[in-house]
């Protein structure tokens, strides 16, 4: 009997690719998206690919939304043996650059919408005395990142909660992990920094120069570390597959080495030199 798969934030990206793999490997995959005016590029990867998937709307920030596609799914297939939660936003700035409005649409997405799916789909794991729910989050839930400042917040807050809950879900047959992509080549990155264009706050001093250094070198580390979206998929799957799966997995060794650092100092010294490589030396007056 094929195992259910729920993902979400099908459209583009990771998940696309995490939707495909999983089918690839005989998964009954319901590959969910906000709006299913943008469902082209699954459906064309997927016949590609020579997999059917069960492509179903879902709002990750819309309650309603979220209880009615896992109703629906328990409905027609019976159960969800893996939640995939990858729907996520980027958000540039720092605090002084960042609104509360800001702050809020940022954690409605990458923290609020995890919580909401994972509460849907949870009871009926429970229920079945098995399950694996998968987070997608980031180098940027393990280390902080210069302007990244509410992404890696919630980002953060992810991991913190997942960890706390795995434990206990576990005694229940559930098996949570946590997989941490570094510098990825999605549609992703050209979407946050599309929608930075043209706010006049990332302009102010004394931030430009830092911002334009940052900028810089992290295109240089996705012209030079960065994976694949199929990369990560692949780890997605090993995590829904593995027989004692991991409580987290990072997606390649840069991230491996980098998180490694961070766990060895426990001042912080070393994050904080890592975090800011890419920025100048010295000061920036205002």
């Amino acid at each position: 009997m094929a195992r259910i798969a729920l993902v979400t934030g099908t459209s583009s990206g990771i998940g696309l690719s995490t939707a495909v793999a999983l089918a690839r490997k005989d998964f009954t995959v319901v590959a969910t998206m906000r709006n299913l005016g943008k469902a082209a590029a699954l459906q064309a990867r997927a016949k590609a690919d020579g997999v059917a998937l069960d492509v179903r709307q879902l709002d990750v920030q819309d309650e309603h939304s979220v209880d009615a596609c896992v109703r629906d799914v328990l409905r027609d297939h019976g159960r969800i043996d893996v939640l995939v939660n990858n729907a996520g936003a980027g958000f540039l700035g720092t605090l002084e650059q960042t609104s509360f409005d800001d702050l809020r649409r940022t954690f409605d997405v990458n923290f609020f919408g995890v919580w909401r799916v994972t509460r849907a789909v949870l009871p009926a794991m429970r229920a079945a005395g098995s399950g694996r729910i998968i987070s997608v989050t980031s180098i940027g839930g393990l280390i902080g990142q210069p302007f990244n400042d509410a992404y890696c917040a919630a980002k953060f807050a992810v991991e913190g909660w997942m960890e706390s809950l795995a434990p206990v879900v576990k005694r229940l047959g559930i098996h949570v992990s946590l997989v941490e992509p570094g510098p990825v080549n999605t549609e992703f990155v050209a979407a946050v920094r599309a929608g930075a264009a043209g706010r006049r706050e990332l302009e102010s001093e004394p931030y430009r120069p830092l911002l334009a250094a940052y900028l810089a070198g992290t295109q240089e580390a996705f012209a030079t570390v960065g994976q694949t979206r199929d990369d990560v998929a692949a780890v997605i799957v090993e995590a829904a597959t593995a027989e004692s799966p991991h409580l987290r997995y990072v997606t390649s060794e840069v991230v491996r080495g980098l998180v490694a650092r961070k766990y060895v100092d426990p001042t912080g010294d070393t994050v904080l030199a890592m975090a800011g490589a890419r920025l100048p030396s010295g000061s920036t007056s205002a």
